[in-house]
């Protein structure tokens, strides 16, 4: 099975496509013939790539400035996403916070578990019913490595990309037959640009150029996965050694040792 062929009428949607993997995949797809709807909170960095994306390719490129952690700012987007033709829904907007769950902002670990989590529900429940109508689709939902296994000041990010984790992997063996495509993609670490030295973050600091993927590439992979309904995509060392470790190692002994390296992440945030 292969992607939806793009039409005038039809749209790939992209979530946390102002950056990162996001506007990588926007424009990956766009180099593909996919018109879009772009979604994301920063309406001025998508309305600029928007007007790149429609220069470049000739496609249409609609704006959707929605705080996806938000379920009041979400439902009017998942009731349009529910009544459009939709093809293709990159379910790839998230964040994440390092440190001890108990020492950081309450408000802001809820926000994450519905930006990550609820909301990937809702969109995909939002398009569901009319991919399966046309039986026709692609769903790209971003996992995580860090969801196969407990990670210790990562928490709540991690328990938010093992329940996506879980539900793409469970959701594309309920679809199977019905020429619905769904991948789960589960990247480690992802650069977008190289750092400057006196600006880069702690991860940039703790992990060697060498470990990181460009987004460029994660986007081309992931979508040539899911064009082959592929089950995981999994880019670069890091996250082939958290699929892989998740799977076998004790974690009783790989949890302490992730958590050390993660709390020097939150140390340096």
């Amino acid at each position: 099975m292969s992607l939806p062929t793009p039409t005038s009428d039809s749209r790939a949607v992209v979530t946390g496509a102002s950056s990162g993997i996001g506007a990588a995949l926007a424009d990956e797809l766009a180099a593909r013939g996919y018109s879009l709807i772009i979604v994301a909170r920063r309406a001025e960095l998508l309305n600029a790539l928007a007007s790149r994306l429609s220069s470049e390719h000739g496609v249409q490129v609609e704006v959707r400035a929605v705080d996806l952690s938000d379920p009041a700012a979400r439902a009017p987007l998942a009731t349009e996403l529910a009544e459009r033709d939709i093809s293709v829904l990159c379910n790839n907007a998230g964040v994440a916070t390092f440190g001890p769950v108990a020492e950081l902002d309450h408000d802001v670990e809820r926000d994450l578990v519905q930006l990550n989590a609820v909301a990937v529900h809702d969109l995909t429940l939002a398009v569901l019913p009319g991919m399966l109508a046309r039986r026709s689709g692609g769903i790209l939902i971003t996992g995580s490595a860090a969801g196969n296994l407990p990670v210790p000041n990562n928490a709540t990010y991690a328990a938010s990309k093992a329940f996506v984790n879980s539900f793409a992997e469970s959701l594309r063996g309920e679809l199977s037959g019905t020429g619905v495509n769904v991948t789960l993609l589960a990247p480690g670490p992802v650069r977008t640009v190289t750092p400057d030295p006196a600006d880069a973050s702690i991860v940039d600091k703790v992990l060697p150029d060498s470990l990181w993927v460009t987004s460029e590439s994660v986007a081309k992979d992931s979508l040539d996965a899911l064009g082959r309904n592929k089950m995981r995509v999994v880019p670069g060392i890091v996250s082939k050694v958290m699929s892989v470790g998740g799977g076998y190692a004790p974690r009783a002994l790989s949890a302490p040792i992730i958590g050390k390296l993660y709390r020097k992440f939150g140390e340096g945030s």
